[in-house]
């Protein structure tokens, strides 16, 4: 189970938040640290350490591709002329695939890859070694998944957790109601995959945070077959990008004060705040390309919070400057810095 993990590394977070009680502190580079620790323990289990080293490097990788990914490239040249980040890229490319491979041939000597592993790498490494060559997967699958699974899994709710703390940081009116919904639910216990069903106030207020400060942005899709949308004729092909961050913030959508944090405009549930048009909270997708991390991401926040509201209050630092950016995700430019004040 992913509970475990996520409950220890949450309470490791918070025993060092103890330490800066009546103190400033960035929590934007807490919920990194956090997440990265959850997804290290889940995707590597007992490989943990190892699965660390990975994420760190999977991290400096994405912001080089991020400080890169407008660049124009030229066939040919771009392979001649490598700029710093390029020649750091492919060292981090490769530092990754020689630790998993490392990993792999631990297990391998232990005799653990067949019997599978209960982590997520474990089950990659099962699928390598399928029988059926339809169903068999390469060792580049194996990284290209790791890959995803971290960028998917950590800086989407690293982003999530920060926009939230702050708004709640800045509207102290909803951080008491959540306080008060979450001691009455869970007392001083810990939450569990049952306790959080009963959340409300909770679910609001991740959901208004979502719809202003969404993660991803931007999504991607393919037009599989020619088709008519509106007065346009969409060839077979097309890719086009969706931005989910303008349909959020659609006053048409969500009416005349759609800047305002009002998460009780989700109080009936979603298809009553999108007046039943699902289209128009966009979170983690929609349709079959819904991002399948979707559960596992909510889980991890609703267990943060509630675990942060049990044990401390908490506003906005005067040293905050707010000033979101886009890369990939939607971030604290300069971070969040809160005064946290423990209970």
């Amino acid at each position: 189970s992913m509970t475990p993990a996520m409950i220890t590394s949450i309470e490791t977070m918070l025993q060092r938040w103890k330490e800066h009680d009546g103190k400033e502190l960035e929590v934007f580079q807490e919920f990194r640290i956090l997440t990265s620790d959850v997804i290290s323990k889940t995707a590597f289990g007992s490989s943990y350490l190892e699965g660390k080293k990975i994420f760190d490097m999977l991290m400096k990788l994405t912001l080089n591709v991020s400080r890169n990914s407008h660049k124009i490239r030229l066939p040919g040249i771009s392979e001649l002329i490598k700029s710093d980040d390029d020649i750091e890229s492919e060292k981090l490319e490769q530092g990754i695939k020689d630790c998993i491979l490392e990993i792999i041939r631990k297990r391998d000597e232990e005799g653990r890859i067949d019997t599978g592993v209960n982590d997520y790498l474990g089950e990659l490494l099962v699928a390598s070694r399928d029988e059926d060559n339809l169903k068999r997967i390469s060792m580049d699958d194996v990284i290209d998944e790791c890959k995803t699974f971290y960028f998917a899994g950590h800086e989407t709710t690293a982003s999530l957790l920060g926009w939230t703390v702050f708004l709640l940081a800045t509207h102290p009116e909803w951080q008491e109601k959540a306080r008060k919904e979450v001691l009455e639910i869970l007392g001083n216990t810990s939450p569990n995959q049952d306790s959080i069903t009963k959340f409300n106030t909770i679910n609001m207020i991740v959901n208004e945070s979502l719809r202003l400060y969404l993660p991803v942005p931007a999504l991607k899709r393919k037009v599989k077959t020619k088709v008519r949308l509106g007065d346009m004729t969409l060839p077979p092909n097309m890719e086009l990008y969706i931005c989910p961050l303008a349909v959020h913030h659609d006053p048409e959508v969500w009416g005349v004060d759609v800047h305002l944090f009002k998460p009780d405009r989700f109080e009936g549930g979603i298809a009553k705040a999108t007046n039943n048009t699902p289209a128009a909270f966009l979170p983690f997708g929609f349709g079959p390309r819904t991002c399948v991390g979707l559960n596992f991401a909510l889980v991890e926040a609703k267990f943060a919070l509630a675990m942060i509201l049990q044990r401390f209050k908490f506003k906005l630092s005067p040293n905050y400057v707010h000033s979101p950016v886009q890369v990939f995700m939607v971030k604290p430019q300069h971070g969040v810095q809160i005064i946290l004040d423990a209970l």
